[in-house]
């Protein structure tokens, strides 16, 4: 059963000023945790309410084992807990459950201030993915560090019932919009400057790592060519062994809206993800998705005919070519980062009385 939310007022109905968002996710890392954060924030300030950010920017850093380019703040409570206390937010949410997400818990309970947290990754099954953990043990750590939230925002529900049936009590849905400016069907080119690739063309976007399950995608009989884009501990291994794929390394920007509007079709092999904004940004170009039929793609895909979900993937890839582009863009117009912005303040405990 979801959490009840009671909007982000004091007792005495004030509204909200500022608020803190605490996040071990940060620039340069291009990943769904930060453009989250980044365009929810945008439209948070644009609405009049002040957004803090504490990263790891602000601190010497070291590189996570595994993951080189997610960076691990090193720091001490005393000097995080004198950084919150500058800054006198309003509400204070914990995007993360890293070094500083623990340590801004740590502040938050050891003062009594009521926060919200967040739930972006699915980490028991990466987890488990590259080391024998049991599942169960990441989840009930997991539930640990949310339990003292008001709120664990989660993006699905899909994901919501997984985390109950682990014994998780707080958690609300907080869903991700698109952008429809960047992402446009328009931007769609034949040829690119990369290559001449042939057609059609199945596209991957992500980080190029075990957990993704890329490997899926790239043993597909498909016809055409395989595009995978983006960087990851991965791609090397990936490249040697698959030669026929192009592999464009990271994109941003333009040149990634056209390469989703180029595509004929998104090929979204992950079975561990909890949301998948590269879902919406492909439909938003206008490209159909093929996926698994798993939390993610059920939730944002599902049944609405803008894609193929099915456990034979190489038949949802084929099958999702005849489907319109223009039904796949109507679709993603109704995933806003207003809404999103809207469900994310919805549930940011105010603190009544400043520490």
């Amino acid at each position: 059963m979801l959490a009840p939310g009671i909007g982000s007022l004091d007792a005495r109905g004030r509204p909200l000023k500022s608020v803190l968002i605490v996040t071990d996710a940060w620039k340069p890392q291009i990943n769904g945790v930060v453009r989250s954060l980044e365009r929810v924030s945008e439209v948070l300030e644009a609405d009049g309410l002040k957004v803090h950010f504490l990263t790891p920017l602000e601190f010497n850093t070291v590189p996570m084992p595994g993951y080189g380019e997610i960076r691990l703040s090193i720091t001490t409570r005393r000097r995080v807990f004198a950084m919150i206390d500058r800054l006198a937010p309003d509400a204070i949410h914990i995007a993360t459950e890293g070094p500083l997400g623990f340590i801004a818990r740590r502040y938050c309970m050891k003062r009594g201030v009521p926060f919200a947290t967040s739930y972006h990754t699915q980490f028991p099954e990466y987890l488990r993915a590259r080391v024998p953990v049991p599942v169960r043990f990441t989840y009930d750590y997991l539930r640990r560090f949310h339990e003292p939230a008001r709120y664990c925002l989660v993006p699905t529900r899909s994901i919501a019932e997984r985390l109950v049936a682990h014994g998780f009590r707080n958690v609300v849905l907080w869903s991700r919009g698109v952008d429809t400016h960047l992402y446009d069907p328009a931007k769609r080119k034949e040829t690119l400057p990369e290559g001449a690739w042939p057609r059609p063309w199945f596209l991957y976007v992500g980080r190029v790592s075990v957990e993704k399950n890329i490997e899926a995608f790239l043993r597909l009989d498909l016809p055409g060519t395989k595009l995978v884009v983006g960087e990851g501990p991965s791609r090397k291994t990936l490249m040697a062994h698959y030669p026929r794929a192009v592999f464009t390394g990271a994109r941003t920007g333009e040149a990634l809206a056209t390469l989703y509007a180029s595509a004929d079709c998104f090929v979204f092999p992950s079975r561990t993800d909890t949301f998948g904004l590269v879902l919406l940004e492909a439909l938003a170009s206008g490209t159909p998705v093929a996926a698994y039929p798993v939390p993610g793609p059920l939730d944002v895909v599902g049944n609405s005919g803008a894609g193929v979900l099915s456990e034979d993937l190489g038949a949802a890839a084929r099958a999702a070519l005849q489907i319109p582009r223009e039904y796949c863009r109507r679709y993603a117009e109704g995933f806003t980062w207003a809404e999103s912005a809207a469900q994310f303040r919805r549930y940011l405990p105010q603190i009544s009385v400043k520490p």
